[in-house]
């Protein structure tokens, strides 16, 4: 009786494991063998599309279209391709697109609730990309960053402040900020503050300041420089000098005229001022008694 029972569950432990073995075969000349295509397939299309938006980018380049909009062009036409193509080798291997595509959706509830911010930032980038108030080179000035844009995507954008700092601004806070684009004109006004101590001739220190500003070649003499009294200070005579010029002179322009306006000033005698103070010392008179005998 017992050995009739050890050899039936025998017979069947075998038996299970001939089905495993038959399901793992039938598998793997079925389902494997499509799930080894679409990985080669995916690799293979994956390496198409890189090429192929890289050579669009290039052509796009090549054909003067803004930088912006090539690089985003190529960026998301990439993106979406590679999409499509997850989804079609998906359904070739025979994994039910329907009830995935019901858990991405209730999953993309979830995720939108929690990534409110992330997509304000998309809005953003999209109105960046279509208003298009900078472009990828430009100096923008957004609340307290500065700098060169290098990059930007549908989330964040990336400019590269003047000492070589990275900095990552979200798209939601630049839509929504004020953005100053200095490099939006081909010509920029250089203003100087100078002041001279008091007691100088007002009219010769305007024309020393406007000599050297005509002297410089990178200065437009049309507007004319501009050298006028603007304030009487504590300590001085403070005069607001306006000149123009190409934007890419901007910086080289106003350190020219700073080091040249200074060294013209001393060279005609005009002194410059620093603070001063005016101290007056007052003797009170002693208390004297009178000694008496």
């Amino acid at each position: 009786m017992i050995t009739n029972l050890l050899a039936e569950e025998g017979a069947a432990a075998s038996f299970d494991w001939n089905a495993l073995w038959h399901t793992i075969v039938q598998w793997m000349t079925s389902t494997g063998i499509k799930l080894v295509i679409a990985v080669f397939l995916m690799i293979i299309t994956f390496k198409i599309v890189n090429v192929f938006t890289k050579r669009l980018y290039k052509r796009l380049h090549k054909k003067n279209v803004d930088e912006t909009i090539a690089r985003v062009s190529s960026q998301s036409l990439r993106v979406f391709l590679k999409l499509v193509i997850l989804a079609c080798l998906v359904g070739y291997v025979g994994i039910e697109t329907a009830s995935i595509s019901a858990v991405i959706a209730s999953i993309g509830v979830g995720i939108s609730l929690a990534v409110q911010g992330t997509l304000s930032n998309f809005a953003g980038g999209v109105i960046i990309i279509v208003m298009r108030p900078f472009k990828i080179g430009d100096f923008i000035t957004s609340g307290d960053y500065s700098g060169t844009v290098e990059d930007i995507k549908l989330f964040y954008t990336h400019i590269v402040t003047t000492d070589n700092k990275a900095v990552v601004i979200p798209n939601g806070e630049l839509a929504n900020n004020v953005i100053v684009n200095a490099s939006a004109k081909d010509t920029r006004r250089v203003e100087i503050a100078v002041s001279v101590a008091y007691g100088s001739d007002v009219e010769k220190v305007k024309r020393i300041v406007k000599e050297v500003c005509s002297a410089n070649e990178l200065v437009f003499t049309d507007p004319a420089p501009f050298a006028e009294l603007s304030n009487m200070g504590s300590s001085s005579l403070d005069f607001t000098v306006r000149v123009w010029c190409n934007r890419v002179d901007y910086w080289t322009v106003y350190y020219a005229l700073t080091a040249s306006i200074l060294s013209s000033l001393e060279e005609n005698g005009i002194d410059i001022p620093f603070n001063q103070l005016d101290v007056n010392v007052k003797t009170l008179p002693q208390n004297t008694t009178e000694s008496k005998e």
